[in-house]
Order: structure tokens, then sequence, then C-alpha cells
């Protein structure tokens, strides 16, 4: 069965990722729309750098003119906060994305964004979830004849980048004279965040700006092991500073220019201040369950309200819409800010991390020792641990009633979320989140030094092995 999860619907393609289940899927959104009174100009349908991407979005675009809605099919593949910007400055119905972010090569994925341009909440998706079973029960074939004058070709990369020049500070990038590298990771970034840097007169080298379906072999994920090509570029060539992006362009990598790769976590954190400190953006601060817990030292000392979602950034998005935080983001390297979309953008937050050094004058070092001595010392890590189906089970029924202590810690407050948070202190905590469609235990901690984190992710697997 077709089923959407965090973010939306994915499968190995050929096997579970076919064009029969994508028509399915199309036809399920289609009728979604039509009974729920969708208003809008019509549907954007847009895709990544992955295997056969284009052809599933021509086949969506084909079921949804078929079905009398407008289809504005992108003429490249586009970057996720990209599709979301147009959905919303061409006051669409809604928009399917056609990406699988930054799962292996074998994957390829459906996500549906609202007309805000947020990612469909699990209510919408549900309700979609429910008309695509009602098809597929049927067992036939979604069959269509084509409505060309019904499909419209788009390129609306010019006016995403012009957004973007809205958001950052151009002018103090122009000015600063960085050397950046870039990592597009064989994605959707390439011809944006470098197009954007160039036009702004930055020195640049770009590796990967190139379509690869399969990803060099690897997953298209910002890790501190995928960007190994980017790091050994800033070290070995000298740049200030290394920006990443993922295949789908959403969340972001960050390397120094001492060539080390800096967490998401410190990353938010440290633009989060920026964005209050030096540019003065109304609104509190927000994260995920799973995000650091620097960020709520950071809006205290600010005096500005913490907003803690769960995990899944169309959480974060909401609270974007409602504006309410400056700045909102998520341990898995997904930010976006006041007044732009709903949704992770990697684009910006590459060029947040580059306004941030230009401005400051100061290197990303620089400001991870500035903000430890104000703010004190965080460290974070995810594990994620596989279980057999006995193991979950029994972590399922002890997270049903949380402990009272773990690795000799006492556990001064038990946050259920998302998952079960067991808070010792302001900086030391672990987070249990079991997966609903594997036996894998995500495992989350923060603490004050390295070695109280990994003492801390030792009693967590204790604790889940036990």
């Amino acid at each position: 069965m077709i089923r959407f999860g965090t973010s939306g619907w994915r499968g190995v393609i050929g096997e579970d990722f076919t064009f029969d289940r994508v028509r399915i899927a199309g036809q399920g959104i289609a009728n979604y729309l039509r009974k729920s009174g969708q208003k809008g100009s019509g549907v954007i349908v847009a895709y990544d750098t992955r295997f056969l991407s284009e052809k599933f979005a021509l086949e969506a675009a084909k079921i949804f003119a078929f079905n009398g809605i407008q289809a504005f099919l992108c003429n490249r593949d586009v970057p996720t906060p990209c599709v979301s910007f147009e959905i919303v400055r061409r006051k669409a119905m809604g928009g399917v994305n056609f990406t699988a972010s930054h799962n292996p090569p074998e994957y390829n994925g459906l996500k549906f964004s609202t007309a805000n341009g947020a990612p469909a909440m699990p209510e919408v998706t549900q309700a979609i979830e429910r008309e695509i079973h009602a098809l597929q029960a049927t067992n036939e074939r979604v069959d269509v004849y084509e409505k060309p004058e019904l499909i419209e070709m788009i390129d609306p990369k010019d006016r995403y980048l012009s957004e973007l020049r809205n958001k950052v500070d151009v002018d103090a990038i122009r000015r600063s004279g960085l050397r950046i590298a870039i990592d597009s990771l064989y994605g959707t970034a390439r011809d944006y965040l470098d197009y954007f840097l160039l036009d702004a007169g930055i020195e640049l080298k770009i590796i990967h700006n190139f379509r690869d379906p399969y990803f060099g072999g690897f997953s298209p994920e910002c890790s501190e092991k995928n960007l190994g090509e980017l790091r050994r570029t800033v070290l070995t060539e000298k740049f200030d500073l290394g920006l990443a992006t993922d295949g789908d362009a959403d969340r972001f990598g960050i390397i120094d220019d001492r060539n080390r790769f800096i967490s998401p976590n410190l990353i938010i954190a440290l633009v989060a201040l920026y964005l209050k400190r030096y540019r003065n953006i109304p609104g509190g601060l927000a994260r995920s369950v799973a995000t650091t817990h620097l960020i709520d030292a950071i809006a205290k000392k600010l005096d500005v309200p913490l907003y803690e979602t769960p995990v899944g950034f169309k959480y974060i998005g909401e609270l974007i819409l409602a504006d309410k935080i400056a700045l909102g983001g998520e341990e898995s390297a997904g930010m976006s800010m006041r007044r732009h979309v709903p949704e992770k953008d990697g684009v910006l937050a590459c060029l947040l991390v580059a306004e941030m050094v230009a401005s400051t004058g100061k290197k990303i070092t620089e400001l991870i020792d500035d903000v430890y001595r104000e703010f004190g010392f965080f460290y974070s890590k995810r594990v994620d641990l596989k279980l057999t189906q006995q193991l979950k089970d029994s972590l399922a029924a002890k997270l049903a009633n949380p402990p009272a202590e773990v690795g000799g810690l006492k556990v001064r407050e038990v946050n259920k979320v998302d998952g079960v948070k067991l808070i010792f202190n302001d900086s030391t905590w672990l987070l249990f989140r079991l997966s609903g469609t594997e036996p894998v235990a995500r495992l989350y901690a923060e603490a004050c030094s390295p070695k109280e984190l990994k003492s801390l992710i030792d009693a967590g697997r204790k604790f889940v092995a036990a």
C-alpha cells in the first residue's frame, strides 16, 4: 500500500515506486483536491535529479490535466524550497514534488505540499491515502489521455533567486572578499546557490555540479562522510568556507576554514543568534524536540519565545506561517526564517552562513568559541539502532513507563512531544524515537562534554538492549 511518512511517500524505483503506482497516487491527489474544494490556479509539478524523476513528473502532470487541473510542470530539476515558493507565488492549489531527498539513489519519492507552500500535515496526507487506497482496492489501472492545453512548462528559478536577495544581505557578501567552495552533491542546487554567489562577485570552486542519478554511488546527504572531497578542496586550496546542499537542496552542510564539518545543531544556533542580534529579526526561535537545547539558552538570554515541535519541518513551517519566529531549525539540517517559505531551505541556509561570516568579520571557529563562552557547551549526537522485533516491542513497553534514572542520572522531566525524551538538566537529555515502518530506534543525546555525551549514548544503548 502507498503510505505517506514524515516527508511523503518513498520507495525503491521499479519495486515500490513504479509508473502504475505514481499514476494511482496522482489520481488520489486529484480526487482529494476536487473533493476538498481546494481553490487555486492549478498544481506545481516538480522533480529532483533522480533516475526517471522527470518522467514520473510528466505522468503526474498528465493525470492532473486529465482531471481538469492545470499542471505547471517545471522544465528541469528544482530545489524543494523553490517549489514551495512557486506554489505561493502562483496561488496554486498545491504542489507535487518527485524527490527522495537524501535517500540512497535507488529510491524515489513523492511529496505533496499544500497551497501555503508547506509540507502537507498528517490530516491531509491521511485524506490523500484514503483516496489512493480506494483506487488500489479496485485493482484497476489508471489510464488517461493527454490534455496538453492544461500542461504548462515553467522555470521558477529567477523569481526564487530574486526572493532570496530580499532575505540575504548580498552587499555584505559582495564586500567580504570570501573565497567559497560549493558541493552540490549532483543535486538540484546547481545553477542556484552557485549562480547567486557568482552574481555577488564571490570567488567560487564548484564540485559535483552536474546531474548524476547515482550521486557518485552515495546517498546525496550532507554528512561528514559524504563531504570528504569538499573538505579536501577547502583545505588544499585554502577556502574560507565550504557550503553543501543535499539532493533536493532542502538541507545544508557546512565546512569551516580548518576543514572541519560543523554540526547542523551548531549552525542553526549560530544563525539564530546572528539573525536576532545583527539583523534584529523579530519573533521567537523554534526547534524540533530532537534539536540542541543551545537554541533554548539563546532564546532565554534574548528573552524571546522558544517553540518546541515534533520531528518534521511541517510543524516549524506552521510557526513561520503564523509569523511567530525569526528562525526555526531541525538537527537533520533543516532551516528556514521569518516570512520565507514554510519549508526547509538549504540554499538559504548556506547563504545566511556566508552572510554571517561576511557581516561579523569572524570565521566560524571564532563564532563557535564566542557562543560557547556565552552560553556554555552543548555536544549532541544521533545514533540509529537496528532492533529485532522482540527488542522493538520490549523498548516500546519500557518507554510506556519511562525510567526514573538512566546511567546514574536522575530524570528530571519526561517529554512526550515526539517519542520519549528524558531530560536530566538544561543541557543533558536522551530522546528515544521508534520508527513506525522498520525495526529501528533513533537515539538522540546531548551533554556538556564529548566524554559525557559518549557515556550518555552508551547508557541509552544499554537501556535499549536490556
